[in-house]
């Protein structure tokens, strides 16, 4: 391949990556340090998430992909988090955990806890989680007021529970056509929480 065409493809890379970190609001790290904060435990979550997501934004009908948002959602809240379980009903709980990646209604801590830098603190947790009932409450209240000319996710500091929001939309909606809309969205959205551990410089 001609010397153009890979420093071509170098500049759009590193112009895709500015464009993520710049919503992440995160500053880059050196190269030897990107990953290198992430705990093994959050790391995997976040594979975990990306395949759930992947799965939902890829099915091939809307079943498939509440199946997959199910998961997702799951793999965030944990089991004593805003409505785990069977969320599209058919009788098995996908992305089963023993816990969430945020914290729980009741206080259980979440795998995110304690923050390990500022980003994790801000995209991920979304600030202070001393009334998790209350934080849990503002889901509700965003997908209360959400409507398809009126988003409301942006008001959620903590994008894992906008991933949430996209995913219990998901599961209420009519099409594969929207849930593979709103799965573009929650990817968006891992893709920030990974940055949140990968690139930021605390």
């Amino acid at each position: 391949m001609p010397v153009t065409h890979r420093v071509g493809g170098a500049l759009t890379a590193l112009l895709a990556a500015a464009v993520l970190l710049s919503a992440a609001g995160c500053a880059p790290a050196a190269p030897s340090d990107a990953g290198a904060a992430t705990p093994p435990a959050i790391a995997e979550r976040l594979d975990d998430l990306d395949a759930a997501v992947a799965g939902w934004s890829s099915a091939g009908d809307l079943a498939t992909a509440q199946v997959h948002a199910e998961a997702a959602r799951n793999l965030i809240v944990g089991p004593d988090g805003h409505g785990y379980g069977d969320a599209d009903g058919d009788g098995s709980v996908e992305g089963a955990v023993d816990r969430g990646l945020l914290p729980g209604l009741t206080g259980e801590p979440g795998l995110a806890q304690p923050p390990t830098n500022s980003c994790v603190e801000r995209d991920v947790l979304g600030g202070a989680w001393t009334d998790p009932a209350a934080r849990w409450a503002e889901v509700t209240a965003v997908l209360d007021a959400w409507a398809p000319d009126r988003n409301t996710m942006p008001q959620l500091a903590s994008h894992p529970q906008r991933v949430v929001g996209w995913a219990t939309l998901t599961v209420d909606a009519d099409s594969v056509a929207q849930a593979h809309e709103y799965a573009g969205h929650a990817q968006l959205h891992v893709d920030i929480t990974r940055a949140a551990y990968t690139t930021c410089v605390s």
